[in-house]
């Protein structure tokens, strides 16, 4: 080391997901390269660093700090300021330090290279070891329970470690330092099946030998079980879908490699990547015309396929032994949470598995696989949860300074958000909150977040529907903390998470966008349904400058499950007491007259039929006419992709069938010249798919041309939110016509387009002071699908 008088201390304070990730023996192979004293410890703010060195060396040790930081890592900031006082002899790693927790908690991670080879490796003593992990890879947020993330903390705290494993937790020169899952046979946790199978029979080849067989095995996971069986097998497929009672909801399939998935998928650059991720998540990717067959029943009336990587040592031991892809849905009954507990497992999934793969690490926090699609090279996240959750997302300019905010989210794919510091923190998806278990979790999930981050909100924000669960535990809990009540509008946070999320800051053109907000339904600002809409303005407030025409909600909820509801709902909207005649290429997907009568009569006297400009039910009474499920959808938006499916092949050569624009305040999007002209091409025969493609052109088109006639031109930003624009045919659609007009269209990156990302919105909003009035009472208010 240098002369004592050459050299200057510095406090150098590491902000971002720093901890667990290996990020202090990163800086002390550092000091050690490049002849630096002083310590490294963990915080609640993050990664605090005491160092004395020659100045040039201090830099170049403060760029490699970011350089080359860890794979897990992610550095939001580093502050220096100067450091005074003595050097001491060496650099060492402190214990961590107690303090107001600020820092994240990294997602869980895939097996990383060194962890997969060691498994395959006959001379490691991790061979075969299905808990192995290191500091780049294995549990996190699923084994936690309180900061600062150390191993009595987490799940990990029941297996003491061994001499072998103690040594390496301890070296700062070994990848396993400190990394508080590390295990090994000697000391960590077992596994096992149920009914056992023969004695001395290797509990992954008994597994194998029944998947081979036709089995289907309940296998416990990183953040829940899953159901498994052959892929390959449509018997097996089938039979799984007959004991979960799920007619069509697709199916995830596990693959082994990337090559693998190559045979049934396509794959580019970019969906290569995003399933090699750390997150590991499963990609909705094209199926192969020309590709090795499968069983259509994975994903019914589907052109896109859910695959992944396995992302544990437990998957690739597992997948080892397969000679094909497996299915590896949640496991749990239709519509409840995924089962985590051994003990649940056994009851839960009882009639559903014939056998149970399971272990003795606790899973402390349910984690559900992530989904992603993507989208011309761009990854778009459909639901967020293991390997993104709960990895902090730092906001655009404007959001430092404001207070501490709870946003409870929606009640369909609930999650909620703490925003605090520039920063919002996004739970992981938990799921429909009128499920009791689910319920249970999100309050769960919000006391755990709560504690983990040592967050006390000053304001609460709630979707304006005072009937959405997550509105009255907002209220509730806003009492509790003497926080104030922020009821947001429901298409005015999505709008609003849309822009954060794309990096929109306050005063980046963000009051003057558009937002083009097309979901299933939610409560509007005059107490009416909404689901189509413009909105105009940004996170100080916006108008509603246009909107699909309202047409009646019949029934109520029902017509979110009957797609031949909301069929009649528009033929007489579009065509009055004429409806019946009009509807002749059509009648055959309709119920018989008696039932269609009772609904009639509703329609008449305005009986649970409230009016609602919803997107997502215009898409669902499209598909009733081409008789895509008109009698009832088995899961949400299942007409809906199975109407993108059948267009997809026909885009190239379909026009857009034509609607109409009104002329007053809010514009008007009337759907008449269109039904004219898709019932005209269903009376000559006209190939379902084109007509369903030409239906989504001349959506596109409607929205885009009414934004346009608004005042939407160059340089404008318009926010493209709502579940709706999971659809990829119409958010490609949408993009290419608001750019060719000069607007400047942004999606969804890192949060849901769907209610998913709902509570990213709320947050901003309240933390702003943005809010709407309470709405008008309306006769029926049904809750968002």
């Amino acid at each position: 080391m240098g002369t004592t008088g050459a050299m200057a201390g510095r406090h150098i304070r590491v902000r971002g997901l720093v901890q667990g990730v290996g990020f202090r023996p990163h800086v002390w192979r550092l000091a050690q390269a490049l002849d630096i004293a002083g310590d490294v410890a963990n915080d609640g703010d993050g990664v605090i660093i005491h160092a004395w060195g020659a100045p040039a060396a201090l830099d170049r040790f403060q760029d490699r700090l970011r350089g080359e930081a860890p794979p897990l890592a992610r550095i939001d900031a580093i502050e220096v300021a100067p450091h005074g006082g003595p050097p001491p002899g060496g650099f060492i790693i402190a214990a961590s330090v107690a303090g107001t927790a600020r820092t994240g908690i990294v997602p869980d991670a895939a097996t990383c290279p060194a962890c997969r080879a060691e498994l395959f490796d006959p001379a490691d003593r991790r061979r075969g070891y299905a808990f192995g992990n290191c500091t780049h890879c294995g549990p996190r947020l699923s084994i936690v329970s309180a900061i600062p993330y150390d191993r009595a903390n987490t799940a990990m705290a029941a297996f003491p470690m061994c001499p072998a494993c103690a040594a390496e937790y301890a070296d700062p020169a070994d990848r396993r330092f400190h990394a508080q899952p590390t295990a090994c046979p000697a000391c960590g946790p077992r596994l096992w099946l149920e009914p056992a199978p023969v004695a001395g029979t290797d509990p992954l080849d008994a597994a194998a030998a029944l998947l081979r067989a036709g089995g289907i095995v309940a296998v416990k996971g990183i953040g829940g079980f899953h159901l498994v069986c052959d892929a390959t097998s449509s018997t097996t497929v089938m039979e799984l879908r007959r004991r979960k009672a799920r007619d069509a909801k697709p199916f995830a399939v596990m693959a082994r490699s990337v090559d693998e998935i190559g045979r049934y998928c396509r794959l580019d650059d970019a969906t290569c990547a995003l399933l090699q991720s750390p997150a590991a998540p499963i990609v909705l990717l094209a199926r192969r015309p020309d590709g090795a067959p499968l069983p259509d029943g994975l994903a019914p009336g589907q052109d896109h396929l859910g695959v992944m990587l396995p992302y544990t040592p437990l998957h690739h031991l597992l997948m080892a032994r397969m000679d094909g892809p497996l299915v590896m849905t949640s496991g749990n009954r239709s519509d409840e949470p995924q089962v985590i507990s051994n003990e649940d497992a056994r009851g839960r999934l009882a009639g559903l598995a014939d056998a149970w793969l399971m272990h003795d690490r606790a899973i402390l926090n349910r984690l559900d696989d992530s989904v992603v699609a993507a989208t011309r090279g761009a990854p778009v996240i459909l639901r967020r949860a293991r390997g993104y959750a709960p990895a902090p997302l730092p906001l655009p300019p404007g959001f430092d300074g404001l207070p501490p905010t709870l946003a409870m989210g929606g009640e369909l794919k609930a999650t909620f958000c703490l925003l605090r510091d520039g920063q919002a923190i996004l739970s992981q998806h938990i799921g429909d909150l009128e499920n009791a278990a689910a319920l249970d979790d999100y309050g769960a999930m919000l006391r755990l977040y709560r504690e983990l981050f040592d967050f006390t909100p000053a304001v609460v924000a709630v979707d304006a529907h005072p009937d959405y669960l997550s509105t009255t535990l907002g209220a509730a809990l806003a009492r509790e903390c003497g926080a104030r009540l922020v009821r947001v509008g429901h298409h005015h946070a999505h709008m609003a998470a849309c822009l954060a999320d794309a990096g929109i800051g306050v005063g980046d053109g963000g009051e003057g966008a558009f937002g083009l907000i097309l979901d299933g339904l939610g409560l509007g600002g005059d107490g009416t349904l909404w689901g189509g809409e413009i909105l105009r303005g940004g996170y100080h407030g916006v108008t509603r400058a246009a909107h699909i025409a309202p047409a009646a909600l019949a029934g109520g909820a029902a017509a979110m499950r009957e797609p031949w509801r909301n069929l009649v709902a528009q033929l007489r909207l579009a065509f009055g007491d004429a409806w019946r005649t009009r509807a002749a290429p059509v009648r055959h997907h309709l119920p018989p007259d008696a039932q269609v009568a009772v609904l009639e009569r509703m329609l008449e006297t305005g009986t649970n039929t409230p009016p609602c400009s919803s997107a997502g039910r215009l898409f669902d009474a499209v598909a009733a006419a081409l008789g895509i499920h008109p009698a009832r959808i088995g899961h949400e938006a299942q007409a809906a992709m199975a109407l993108e499916a059948l267009a997809r092949p026909h885009m190239a050569a379909a026009r857009s069938y034509p609607v109409a624009l009104g002329g007053g305040d809010p514009v008007v999007i009337g759907w008449l010249p269109m039904w004219e002209a898709l019932l005209a091409d269903l009376r000559v025969g006209e190939a379902p798919g084109l007509v369903a493609a030409r239906f989504h052109l001349g959506f596109a088109e409607a929205m885009a041309s009414a934004a346009a006639r608004l005042g939407a031109g160059i340089g404008t930003i318009v926010a493209l939110s709502g579940g709706v624009l999971q659809n990829r045919i119409i958010l490609h659609e949408l993009q290419a016509r608001l750019r060719a007009v000069g607007c400047r269209p942004v999606t969804h990156a890192r949060v849901p387009a769907n209610d998913g990302g709902l509570a990213l919105g709320q947050a901003v909003l309240a933390a702003l002071g943005t809010s709407i009035p309470t709405p008008a009472a309306c006769t029926s208010r049904p809750k968002a699908r």
